[in-house]
């Protein structure tokens, strides 16, 4: 009996959250490949390039030639560094930005982990993310990696603690730290207030479209993506705090960095964009499973991602300062007290 108990309760459950795990795993390594494709396609059309389409039928196999590249090319570590945190340091980082994936639901009930404080989970994991940026960059002994280490740590903080308000606002009107949640509670809003079907106009992006809009650039600096690239400026610091990275450990640094890019795309789509709801609530579009809602919409913000890099130059790093101190943060401070005041009059606080 005990035996039995200890099967159905621990054995049973945990073999099935592996399963889930390594099938989530794989279909992001999958789904990031072929991000790392459309980036590249994207930009290459904007200069007015074919880009890669060579390897595969229109060049779809490129990130996985680029994978075995990278595999076999001799790895060299410095002979000054610190060898057991230099390797360590890229790891660290592609493993925390795969952990946050755990809380993320892709579906109803489409969840590794369905916990109520998943919102605080992606938040404390993707604040860890910036040691292994900080560990290469000190174990590498090289003052330009250092430098670069030293303005990701200072970037990634600054713009957290405008990111943070702006969950703030959405929990606010959400009232539960649960993701499933907070998709869920954008089937209603200003849309049917005003009598209309469940829409797109009762998502989030546009009861508080100035922290949308702030979450959005903030995500851009906080994945150091262009025009926040600060950390890997070639033009200034060669390749930033991955300058003496090459092979496998580079490649899991583009790895974890891409891996951060898709989950902050994935994180806009369920605190703004409905999640996997669709963009109207009618019967044909409510057959359609809810993951091709949400893949799709990812892959909206992710095009929106590519584009900023095409058009926006990158910020000197007094501007990138004075935007996230002297503009986010005010701004958002502002919104989260507008927005519980307005849920406290108006009584539509949940």
């Amino acid at each position: 009996m005990t035996m039995h108990f200890f099967i159905d309760t621990y054995v049973i459950p945990g073999l099935i959250m592996v399963g889930q795990s390594l099938l989530l795993l794989v279909a992001l390594l999958i789904f990031v490949a072929y991000i790392i494709y459309a980036d590249r396609k994207i930009w290459a059309a904007v200069q007015m390039r074919r880009g890669p389409n060579v390897v595969g039928p229109w060049g779809l196999l490129q990130s996985f030639a680029d994978m075995l590249k990278f595999i076999f090319k001799e790895p060299v570590i410095p002979a000054v560094s610190s060898k057991v945190v230099f390797l360590l340091a890229p790891l660290v980082s592609v493993t925390l930005g795969l952990a946050a994936w755990a809380v993320v639901p892709v579906a109803d009930n489409w969840v590794v982990a369905n916990i109520n404080i998943g919102v605080l989970f992606i938040f404390a994991v993707s604040s860890l993310e910036v040691y292994g940026v900080i560990m290469g960059g000190w174990a590498s002994n090289s003052k330009y990696a250092f430098l670069g280490a030293l303005r990701s740590a200072a970037q990634m903080v600054s713009y957290e603690v405008s990111m943070g308000f702006v969950i703030i606002t959405v929990l606010l009107c959400v009232g539960s730290l649960n993701l499933t949640d907070v998709v869920m509670s954008q089937q209603d809003g200003i849309g049917t207030m005003l009598g209309l079907a469940p829409s797109f106009l009762d998502w989030h992006w546009l009861a508080l479209f100035p922290m949308f809009i702030i979450f959005f650039i903030s995500a851009l600096a906080e994945t150091n993506r262009p025009p926040f690239d600060l950390p890997e400026a070639e033009s200034e610091l060669v390749a930033g705090f991955m300058v003496e990275y090459g092979s496998s450990p580079y490649m899991l640094y583009m790895l974890g960095e891409y891996v951060s890019i898709v989950l902050m795309c994935a994180m806009t789509t369920i605190l703004f964009l409905g999640g996997w709801l669709p963009p109207y609530d009618h019967a044909i579009l409510n057959w359609i499973p809810g993951i091709f809602w949400f893949v799709l919409k990812t892959c909206m913000v992710f095009f929106m991602f590519s584009l900023v890099k095409a058009f926006v130059p990158r910020y000197r790093y007094d501007q990138l300062m004075r935007l996230g101190w002297k503009v986010f943060l005010p701004i958002s401070l502002f919104m989260v007290f507008a927005t519980a005041l307005v849920l406290q009059i108006t009584g539509w606080a949940p």
